[in-house]
Protein backbone atom coordinates (compact mmCIF):
# COMPACT_ATOMS: atom_id res chain seq x y z
CA UNK A 1 0.00 0.00 0.00
CA UNK A 2 1.64 3.55 -0.87
CA UNK A 3 1.80 5.53 2.65
CA UNK A 4 0.05 8.71 2.09
CA UNK A 5 1.56 11.05 4.35
CA UNK A 6 0.53 14.44 4.85
CA UNK A 7 1.76 16.26 1.42
CA UNK A 8 0.78 13.30 -0.38
CA UNK A 9 -3.07 14.21 1.30
CA UNK A 10 -2.51 17.59 0.87
CA UNK A 11 -1.79 16.96 -2.80
CA UNK A 12 -4.96 14.94 -3.44
CA UNK A 13 -7.07 17.24 -1.69
CA UNK A 14 -6.10 20.01 -3.80
CA UNK A 15 -6.15 17.94 -7.13
CA UNK A 16 -10.02 16.89 -5.76
CA UNK A 17 -10.53 20.89 -5.14
CA UNK A 18 -9.37 21.33 -8.71
CA UNK A 19 -11.70 18.26 -10.14
CA UNK A 20 -14.64 19.72 -8.39
CA UNK A 21 -14.03 23.39 -10.31
CA UNK A 22 -13.96 21.72 -13.58
CA UNK A 23 -17.03 19.87 -12.65
CA UNK A 24 -18.67 22.83 -11.73
CA UNK A 25 -17.53 24.96 -14.83
CA UNK A 26 -18.90 22.24 -16.98
CA UNK A 27 -22.28 21.66 -15.49
CA UNK A 28 -23.00 25.84 -15.77
CA UNK A 29 -21.70 26.12 -19.34
CA UNK A 30 -24.00 22.75 -20.50
CA UNK A 31 -27.08 23.83 -18.30
CA UNK A 32 -28.07 20.55 -17.43
CA UNK A 33 -26.64 17.74 -15.99
CA UNK A 34 -25.83 15.78 -12.48
CA UNK A 35 -24.46 17.77 -10.24
CA UNK A 36 -24.53 15.75 -6.30
CA UNK A 37 -22.95 12.28 -7.12
CA UNK A 38 -19.96 13.77 -9.49
CA UNK A 39 -19.01 16.15 -6.40
CA UNK A 40 -19.60 13.93 -3.77
CA UNK A 41 -17.04 11.12 -5.63
CA UNK A 42 -14.42 14.01 -6.48
CA UNK A 43 -11.88 12.00 -3.72
CA UNK A 44 -12.56 8.58 -4.89
CA UNK A 45 -11.80 9.56 -8.96
CA UNK A 46 -8.91 11.42 -7.89
CA UNK A 47 -7.71 9.08 -6.17
CA UNK A 48 -8.05 6.41 -8.75
CA UNK A 49 -6.09 8.32 -11.19
CA UNK A 50 -4.09 9.94 -9.53
CA UNK A 51 -2.64 6.84 -6.96
CA UNK A 52 -4.30 3.53 -7.95
CA UNK A 53 -4.95 3.02 -11.48
CA UNK A 54 -2.75 1.11 -13.63
CA UNK A 55 -3.31 3.05 -17.17
CA UNK A 56 -1.49 5.62 -19.60
CA UNK A 57 -3.19 8.37 -20.51
CA UNK A 58 -0.48 9.00 -23.35
CA UNK A 59 -1.77 5.00 -24.57
CA UNK A 60 -5.40 4.71 -23.46
CA UNK A 61 -5.68 1.11 -25.67
CA UNK A 62 -2.49 0.24 -23.83
CA UNK A 63 -3.68 -3.59 -23.26
CA UNK A 64 -2.42 -4.06 -19.62
CA UNK A 65 -4.12 -1.19 -18.53
CA UNK A 66 -6.96 -1.55 -15.54
CA UNK A 67 -10.43 -1.63 -17.02
CA UNK A 68 -12.96 1.53 -15.84
CA UNK A 69 -16.32 0.63 -15.92
CA UNK A 70 -18.90 3.93 -15.06
CA UNK A 71 -22.62 2.08 -14.48
CA UNK A 72 -23.85 5.48 -13.10
CA UNK A 73 -23.07 7.17 -16.16
CA UNK A 74 -24.78 10.35 -14.99
CA UNK A 75 -22.33 11.47 -12.64
CA UNK A 76 -19.71 11.60 -16.33
CA UNK A 77 -18.61 15.16 -15.68
CA UNK A 78 -16.36 13.54 -12.36
CA UNK A 79 -15.20 10.77 -14.99
CA UNK A 80 -14.43 13.12 -17.50
CA UNK A 81 -12.62 15.64 -15.16
CA UNK A 82 -10.81 12.87 -13.83
CA UNK A 83 -9.50 12.00 -17.21
CA UNK A 84 -8.83 15.26 -18.50
CA UNK A 85 -6.78 16.25 -15.43
CA UNK A 86 -4.43 13.32 -15.46
CA UNK A 87 -3.74 14.29 -19.52
CA UNK A 88 -6.36 11.70 -21.47
CA UNK A 89 -7.54 15.29 -23.26
CA UNK A 90 -6.86 19.18 -22.94
CA UNK A 91 -9.11 20.79 -20.36
CA UNK A 92 -10.52 23.31 -22.38
CA UNK A 93 -12.66 20.35 -23.73
CA UNK A 94 -14.47 20.25 -20.49
CA UNK A 95 -16.75 23.24 -21.03
CA UNK A 96 -18.39 21.07 -24.55
CA UNK A 97 -19.64 18.58 -22.30
CA UNK A 98 -23.51 17.85 -23.59
CA UNK A 99 -22.99 20.51 -26.63
CA UNK A 100 -24.18 19.17 -30.44
CA UNK A 101 -20.73 17.77 -32.14
CA UNK A 102 -18.73 17.23 -28.47
CA UNK A 103 -17.15 13.87 -27.83
CA UNK A 104 -18.28 14.73 -24.23
CA UNK A 105 -21.89 13.11 -24.06
CA UNK A 106 -24.09 13.17 -20.92
CA UNK A 107 -23.77 10.00 -20.90
CA UNK A 108 -20.49 8.20 -21.61
CA UNK A 109 -20.20 7.42 -25.10
CA UNK A 110 -17.33 5.49 -26.24
CA UNK A 111 -18.55 5.74 -29.95
CA UNK A 112 -17.30 9.19 -29.67
CA UNK A 113 -14.71 9.08 -26.69
CA UNK A 114 -12.74 5.98 -27.25
CA UNK A 115 -10.79 6.40 -24.18
CA UNK A 116 -13.43 5.31 -22.53
CA UNK A 117 -14.52 1.44 -21.60
CA UNK A 118 -18.34 1.27 -22.20
CA UNK A 119 -20.87 3.42 -22.88
CA UNK A 120 -23.62 4.20 -20.18
CA UNK A 121 -26.61 5.54 -19.17
CA UNK A 122 -29.70 3.29 -18.37
CA UNK A 123 -29.05 2.02 -14.86
CA UNK A 124 -28.41 -1.81 -13.67
CA UNK A 125 -26.16 -2.30 -16.48
CA UNK A 126 -22.64 -1.74 -15.95
CA UNK A 127 -22.29 -4.41 -13.40
CA UNK A 128 -22.94 -7.11 -15.84
CA UNK A 129 -21.05 -5.87 -18.43
CA UNK A 130 -18.10 -5.28 -15.56
CA UNK A 131 -18.80 -9.05 -14.76
CA UNK A 132 -18.00 -10.05 -18.54
CA UNK A 133 -14.85 -7.98 -18.72
CA UNK A 134 -13.86 -10.26 -15.54
CA UNK A 135 -14.59 -13.69 -16.91
CA UNK A 136 -12.70 -12.53 -20.37
CA UNK A 137 -10.04 -11.40 -18.14
CA UNK A 138 -8.95 -14.64 -17.41
CA UNK A 139 -8.04 -15.89 -20.96
CA UNK A 140 -5.67 -12.82 -20.75
CA UNK A 141 -3.30 -15.27 -19.13
CA UNK A 142 0.27 -13.13 -17.71
CA UNK A 143 -1.93 -9.90 -17.87
CA UNK A 144 -2.56 -8.66 -14.29
CA UNK A 145 -5.21 -6.20 -14.46
CA UNK A 146 -8.62 -4.97 -11.81
CA UNK A 147 -11.85 -4.38 -13.47
CA UNK A 148 -13.61 -1.52 -11.61
CA UNK A 149 -17.28 -0.87 -11.86
CA UNK A 150 -18.49 2.26 -10.35
CA UNK A 151 -22.33 1.87 -9.20
CA UNK A 152 -25.42 4.66 -7.16
CA UNK A 153 -27.26 3.10 -4.67
CA UNK A 154 -30.29 3.92 -6.15
CA UNK A 155 -29.10 2.33 -9.18
CA UNK A 156 -29.25 -1.22 -6.76
CA UNK A 157 -33.18 -1.22 -6.80
CA UNK A 158 -32.45 -2.47 -10.43
CA UNK A 159 -32.83 -6.25 -10.44
CA UNK A 160 -30.29 -7.09 -12.71
CA UNK A 161 -27.44 -5.88 -10.59
CA UNK A 162 -28.20 -8.79 -8.27
CA UNK A 163 -27.98 -11.49 -10.92
CA UNK A 164 -24.58 -9.96 -11.54
CA UNK A 165 -23.68 -9.70 -8.03
CA UNK A 166 -24.53 -13.56 -7.84
CA UNK A 167 -22.43 -14.62 -10.60
CA UNK A 168 -19.29 -13.11 -9.52
CA UNK A 169 -19.82 -14.55 -6.24
CA UNK A 170 -19.95 -17.94 -7.62
CA UNK A 171 -17.14 -17.59 -10.29
CA UNK A 172 -14.96 -15.86 -7.38
CA UNK A 173 -13.45 -13.07 -9.74
CA UNK A 174 -11.03 -11.55 -7.23
CA UNK A 175 -9.65 -8.73 -9.69
CA UNK A 176 -13.37 -7.31 -10.23
CA UNK A 177 -14.01 -4.17 -7.63
CA UNK A 178 -17.00 -2.73 -7.37
CA UNK A 179 -17.62 0.73 -5.50
CA UNK A 180 -20.78 1.74 -4.61
CA UNK A 181 -21.56 5.14 -4.12
CA UNK A 182 -23.47 5.23 -0.72
CA UNK A 183 -24.99 8.73 -0.65
CA UNK A 184 -28.35 7.77 0.25
CA UNK A 185 -30.21 10.16 -2.45
CA UNK A 186 -31.83 9.29 -6.29
CA UNK A 187 -33.54 11.44 -8.38
CA UNK A 188 -36.65 11.06 -6.62
CA UNK A 189 -35.38 12.07 -3.05
CA UNK A 190 -33.84 9.61 -0.17
CA UNK A 191 -33.46 6.26 -1.54
CA UNK A 192 -34.47 4.81 1.94
CA UNK A 193 -37.74 6.60 1.31
CA UNK A 194 -37.81 5.57 -2.55
CA UNK A 195 -37.03 1.82 -2.00
CA UNK A 196 -35.17 0.74 1.21
CA UNK A 197 -31.73 -0.79 0.54
CA UNK A 198 -30.79 -1.52 3.90
CA UNK A 199 -27.01 -2.82 4.72
CA UNK A 200 -25.81 -3.23 1.58
CA UNK A 201 -22.60 -4.41 2.45
CA UNK A 202 -24.17 -7.57 3.80
CA UNK A 203 -26.25 -8.31 0.58
CA UNK A 204 -22.92 -8.54 -0.91
CA UNK A 205 -21.09 -10.82 1.39
CA UNK A 206 -24.12 -13.11 1.04
CA UNK A 207 -23.57 -13.49 -2.35
CA UNK A 208 -20.09 -14.54 -1.69
CA UNK A 209 -18.51 -11.04 -1.93
CA UNK A 210 -15.51 -9.50 0.46
CA UNK A 211 -15.40 -5.86 1.00
CA UNK A 212 -15.66 -2.95 3.33
CA UNK A 213 -18.02 0.13 4.26
CA UNK A 214 -15.74 3.44 4.42
CA UNK A 215 -16.16 7.24 4.44
CA UNK A 216 -15.74 8.12 0.67
CA UNK A 217 -14.34 11.44 1.37
CA UNK A 218 -11.21 10.51 3.31
CA UNK A 219 -8.41 9.63 1.48
CA UNK A 220 -6.48 7.35 4.21
CA UNK A 221 -10.05 5.38 4.23
CA UNK A 222 -9.81 5.37 0.16
CA UNK A 223 -6.26 4.75 0.21
CA UNK A 224 -6.84 1.29 3.07
CA UNK A 225 -10.02 0.22 1.09
CA UNK A 226 -8.52 -0.24 -2.40
CA UNK A 227 -5.00 -1.68 -0.88
CA UNK A 228 -7.51 -4.35 0.51
CA UNK A 229 -9.60 -4.48 -2.49
CA UNK A 230 -6.34 -5.07 -5.08
CA UNK A 231 -5.07 -7.36 -2.66
CA UNK A 232 -7.74 -9.53 -2.38
CA UNK A 233 -6.89 -12.94 -3.62
CA UNK A 234 -10.25 -14.92 -2.73
CA UNK A 235 -13.85 -12.97 -4.43
CA UNK A 236 -15.03 -10.03 -5.66
CA UNK A 237 -14.60 -7.15 -3.59
CA UNK A 238 -17.02 -4.48 -3.02
CA UNK A 239 -16.33 -0.94 -1.29
CA UNK A 240 -19.64 0.69 0.04
CA UNK A 241 -18.18 4.45 0.00
CA UNK A 242 -20.59 6.77 2.16
CA UNK A 243 -20.23 10.17 0.53
CA UNK A 244 -21.57 13.44 0.70
CA UNK A 245 -23.86 14.79 -1.93
CA UNK A 246 -22.46 17.95 -3.37
CA UNK A 247 -19.12 17.48 -1.29
CA UNK A 248 -17.48 20.73 -0.91
CA UNK A 249 -20.36 22.87 -1.89
CA UNK A 250 -22.13 23.59 1.85
CA UNK A 251 -25.01 25.36 0.55
CA UNK A 252 -25.96 21.60 -1.63
CA UNK A 253 -24.59 19.28 0.48
CA UNK A 254 -27.21 15.99 1.16
CA UNK A 255 -29.56 17.91 -1.00
CA UNK A 256 -31.44 15.11 -3.34
CA UNK A 257 -32.22 17.89 -5.41
CA UNK A 258 -28.97 18.90 -6.81
CA UNK A 259 -28.89 15.17 -8.15
CA UNK A 260 -30.14 16.17 -11.52
CA UNK A 261 -29.68 20.11 -11.75
CA UNK A 262 -26.97 21.74 -12.82
CA UNK A 263 -26.05 25.55 -11.69
CA UNK A 264 -27.06 29.03 -12.65
CA UNK A 265 -24.15 31.46 -13.11
CA UNK A 266 -25.03 32.81 -9.75
CA UNK A 267 -24.51 29.63 -7.88
CA UNK A 268 -21.44 28.54 -10.06
CA UNK A 269 -19.61 31.78 -8.77
CA UNK A 270 -20.58 30.98 -5.44
CA UNK A 271 -19.31 27.26 -5.26
CA UNK A 272 -16.24 28.34 -7.42
CA UNK A 273 -15.31 31.09 -4.71
CA UNK A 274 -15.91 28.63 -1.89
CA UNK A 275 -13.80 25.99 -3.04
CA UNK A 276 -11.16 28.57 -3.82
CA UNK A 277 -11.45 29.12 -0.01
CA UNK A 278 -10.61 25.79 0.88
CA UNK A 279 -7.35 25.92 -0.42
Amino acid sequence: MEHLNQDKILELKVKANDIRKSIIEMLYHAGSGHTAGALGMADIFTYLYFVALKHKPENPSWEERDRVVLSNGHICPVLYASMAHSGYFRKEELNTLRKFGSRLQGHPHREYLPMLETSSGPLGEGLSQAVGMTIASRMDKGLDKKIYCFMGDGELDEGQNWEAIMLAGKEKLNNLIVIVDRNNIQIDGITEIVMPLGKVLDKFKEFGWNGEEIDGNNFEKINHAFYNARNNKERPYAIVAKTIPSKGVKEWEGNYKWHGKAPNKGEMEMAIKELDANK
